[in-house]
């Protein structure tokens, strides 16, 4: 297929370029906006205003929402896919279902994935089944992450139950610099990105090209009849696990009169992968060919010292094809394309900020099979008013979006508020409601023996969440609590004889506390920590379910993280502690996956200069801890890759030999 072709193609491209540099040290040009001063994990500062943010930057979008931001440039290099890096975070649980280019996803604060906004520079990438695959975004794209934990629906509207996360590619920069990367380890796993940024028309220009594939088989031991003591375990081998892809980001950037900047995106992936199936029902010659076009632009500007205002206008276009299926099952080909406006002020006068968002959007599905098709209009209003009181030690954040999704209304208020009690001390709260609509899947697609059903009515989430925070020039350290309820969740049920329906069931609790910990005490060294526990309740009424915990939620998560060196060398570690978690609703211990702890071990050395060469060797899951993905197909055990890095800077500056630091 003509997909494929261009994604070897692509790889081909950037295999043909890896010696040039890597971007994830640059430093950024004098006349670029500096980025806000955030670190991984970032602890909320109350009471403190981020003027280099944008108006519709996490931070600024919810001023005391429990926000954490990833930088991504700091992680360059050892990371093998955004779902590594998100999943060091506190309440973020990954969803993955293989290696590298298989499906991941994320499950926040107890809510499901398809709950859970994600955006590329403000792009929803939710797709029609309301489920956002990490796989598709590289990690060469990112330069930081913005995640939002708790009712999401005031700021970024439906679908936003448990959280959103906001991906911000690479800015683009007015010197020259050039930027390579490859990387090759286990599984037969090649990963590779090119860019080059600079100078162009009065602006500044970003192209980057990605690619990558995986054999992705490995070797695991299966007890086939665990009803018998001591019996022998069998080697086997997991195949289908296979993937490749690749892709290209293409950005703009260009500075108006009066402060005004202009943003252009044009960002393509192709990805082509085997579909195992489940342990059930294996699949002997299934495969997925993905292809995702989005194009965004975004105009913002001041006005005069005390307001501010942007627009934005976004495309994206999925193209997903099933093949090799059994008959009555294979969905075929699928189309999802979605596009929209938003507009967004801010005005601060005297002692509130107000900002207030207008949006538009239209979606729309079809599918090969049985020539079904679906789409509808969104439309919302959002208000927000950041009221500061006794000089800005006090913060009061009521919104409120009114939203029109197809024929469902939905209202999401929210109010928050944070306290700055002094000496690096502070408090935050906040309580608010969002919703989810069915997806198109769900209301209107039959794929294979799931059938829709359009009498769906919207989930909808009550959140509160609460959190106190202290913050020096060396630590940071934030520790609160959540809960939230979950009403009409949709669930597929037995629809006799061999079909499932999605059907509202009554309601779900979900409550727990968070602490996130950051330490800098030298600049070369940094150790980071974060711990969440969860507990969840099936409230539904059929007493098989009543009062179990809810499947694919671990109670227990804890990453710790260790970073000691200088750039010419240094040494990492991260342990990620994770407890059972069932794999159904019936709560049966023997139905769930074991409890899991990864240790990943990694050494970098960037030893020439001009141009900056680094070479890095990371070691995942070293104790080769092996565990399951949620439909009980074995995951990936130990893993090993080598990675090698240029950036070039030929343009002359005093700065040239700054890296980033560690």
């Amino acid at each position: 297929m003509w997909r494929s072709l261009l994604a070897r193609t692509v790889f081909g491209l950037v295999l043909s370029f890896q010696g040039l540099a890597r971007a994830g040290q640059e430093t950024p040009a004098p006349d670029e906006p500096p980025l806000p001063e955030f670190v991984l994990p970032t602890v909320e500062v109350i009471g403190k205003d981020v003027p280099d943010a944008p108006v519709d930057s996490a931070q600024r979008r919810d001023p005391t929402g429990a926000i954490t931001v990833i930088d991504a440039r700091e992680r360059a290099g050892e990371a093998r896919d955004t779902a590594e890096l998100l999943g060091g975070s506190a309440s973020l649980v990954v969803q993955d279902s293989g290696g590298y280019g298989q499906s991941k996803s994320l499950v926040v604060r107890g809510a499901s994935s398809n709950g859970v906004l994600v955006f590329l520079d403000g792009i929803p990438l939710n797709g029609a089944g309301g489920v956002a695959d990490l796989s598709l975004i590289p990690v060469a794209l990112l330069e930081r992450m913005e995640i939002l934990r708790g009712a999401a629906g005031a700021r970024y509207g439906a679908g936003g139950l448990g959280g959103a996360v906001n991906l911000v590619s690479r800015a683009p920069s007015s010197r020259l610099l050039t930027s390579g990367e490859v990387t090759y380890g286990s599984f037969d796993t090649v990963m590779a990105h090119v860019a080059a940024s600079g100078a162009l028309l009065d602006g500044q220009a970003l192209v980057l090209l990605h690619g990558g594939r995986s054999q992705g088989d490995f070797s695991y031991r299966v007890d086939e009849l665990p009803a018998l003591d001591d019996n022998p375990l069998t080697q086997e081998v997991r195949t289908r696990n296979d993937a490749r892809g690749g892709g290209a980001l293409l950005k703009y950037r260009h500075g108006l009169d009066g402060g005004g900047r202009v943003d252009v995106l044009a960002e393509l992936s192709l990805e082509d992968r085997a579909l195992a199936g489940t342990v059930q029902n294996p699949t002997a010659s299934r495969r997925q060919d993905q292809t995702r076009l989005s194009l965004g632009a975004r105009w913002g500007r001041p006005f005069g010292d005390t307001g501010e205002g942007s627009a934005r206008g976004f495309f994206r276009r999925d193209w997903l094809d099933v093949t090799g299926g059994t008959s009555g099952v294979d969905s075929g080909a699928q189309r999802y394309t979605v596009g929209g406006v938003e507009l967004e002020g801010r005005v601060v006068l005297g002692r509130n900020a107000l900002a207030v968002t207008l949006a538009g959007s239209s979606e729309s599905v079809t599918q090969a099979v049985g020539g079904q098709a679906a789409s509808w209009w969104r439309a919302s209003v959002m208000a927000m008013d950041e009221l500061s009181l006794f000089s800005e030690r006090l913060k009061l954040a009521p919104s409120l979006r009114v939203e029109r999704v197809g024929h469902y209304s939905l209202l999401s208020p929210k109010l928050g508020a944070s306290v700055d009690l002094g000496h690096g001390f502070g408090v935050r709260a906040n309580a608010g409601q969002s919703h989810r609509a069915p997806s198109f899947l769900e209301l209107y697609i039959r794929q294979g023996l799931l059938l829709p059903n359009p009498e769906l009515k919207p989930e909808r989430a009550l959140s509160v969440d609460a959190a106190a925070l202290w913050r020096d020039d060396v630590w940071s350290v934030t520790a609160g609590g959540f809960a939230a309820v979950y009403e009409n969740l949709i669930a597929y049920e037995l629809y006799p004889p061999n079909l499932a329906k999605p059907y509202n069931f009554a309601a779900a609790r979900v409550w727990g506390a968070e602490v996130e910990l950051e330490a800098r005490p030298r600049t070369w060294l940094t150790a980071t920590s974060s711990y969440a526990w969860t507990r969840t309740q099936n409230r539904y009424g059929d007493p098989r379910y009543f009062g179990k915990e809810l499947p694919y939620r671990p109670r227990h998560k804890w990453v710790g993280r260790l970073r000691v060196g200088p750039d010419w060398l240094n040494g990492r570690t991260e342990v990620l502690v994770q407890s059972a978690q069932l794999i159904n609703r019936v709560g049966e211990a023997r139905l769930s996956l074991p409890s899991r702890t990864w240790v990943s071990v990694g050494a970098s050395s960037t030893f020439l200069h001009r141009p900056d060469l680094t070479v890095s060797f990371d070691v995942k899951n070293l104790l080769d801890a092996r565990t399951a993905d949620y439909t009980g197909m074995p995951l990936p055990g130990r893993a090993a890759y080598v990675t090698l890095a240029v950036s070039l800077d030929p343009s002359p500056s005093e700065d040239s030999h700054v890296t980033s630091p560690p």
